[in-house]
């Protein structure tokens, strides 16, 4: 007497047996896509950066892991307001997070702990308010007319950061993304972590 396999088991066998045969084949081919997804999204659309240093305490502090969005500002231009990471614009390997103070046809001038901004909509000038910074020490004055594709920034911990009031203008190329989304801690888990609506920063009290 002759035994019969039921189909079933027999097309189980057959595709138990195919991919146990190629292996490797399918790992290189499901790198390959991941890849394809993967590297553009890292390039275009969104990177991870983890915080380091003190500049931007208590509003992101060291250790602290953001997803910086990099597919905004390639419709529209940073503003007053916005936590942006940048390349250093004297060391390029290096990347900075900072807060966008100025934008493209202000003056900025920081007398002491007050900033002013003068433009077409201010034209005898504001003082910004900040609620995001807890303290800045009076450091003379600096002023800087902002031209286009520039841009002033700060960090929050003023007076444990080096910005605009050292080395200058940032240029708009050097902008990576702005801070989008804050995974760790998860107690301050949130999107645009730090975000201040630039009009409302001008705003009388």
């Amino acid at each position: 007497m002759s035994l019969a396999t039921p189909p079933e088991q027999n097309e189980e066998a057959s595709t138990v047996t195919n991919t146990s045969e190629r292996p490797f084949l399918e790992i290189v081919q499901f790198a390959i896509i991941a890849l394809i997804i993967v590297v553009p999204i890292r390039m275009f659309v969104a990177q991870p950066f983890i915080v380091s240093g003190a500049s931007m305490d208590d509003t992101f502090e060291n250790g602290q892991y953001l997803i910086v969005d990099q597919l905004t500002y390639q419709f529209d231009s940073p503003t007053r307001g916005e936590v942006v990471v940048f390349r250093y614009p004297k060391e390029p390997s290096k990347f900075f997070i900072k807060r966008v103070i100025g934008v493209p046809g202000d003056t900025i001038t920081v007398d002491g702990d007050a900033i002013t901004i003068t433009n077409l909509t201010h034209p005898e000038g504001t003082r910004l308010r900040e609620p995001y910074v807890d303290v800045m020490t009076e450091q003379g004055t600096v002023t800087e007319v902002l031209g286009e594709h520039e841009y002033f920034v700060m960090g929050d911990n003023r007076d444990f950061s080096s910005d605009s009031r050292v080395w200058g203008v940032l240029p708009e190329d050097h902008i990576i993304g702005r801070a989008y989304l804050r995974l760790f801690p998860l107690s301050q888990a949130g999107t645009l972590p730090g975000t201040f609506d630039g009009e409302a920063l001008l705003r009388s009290n």
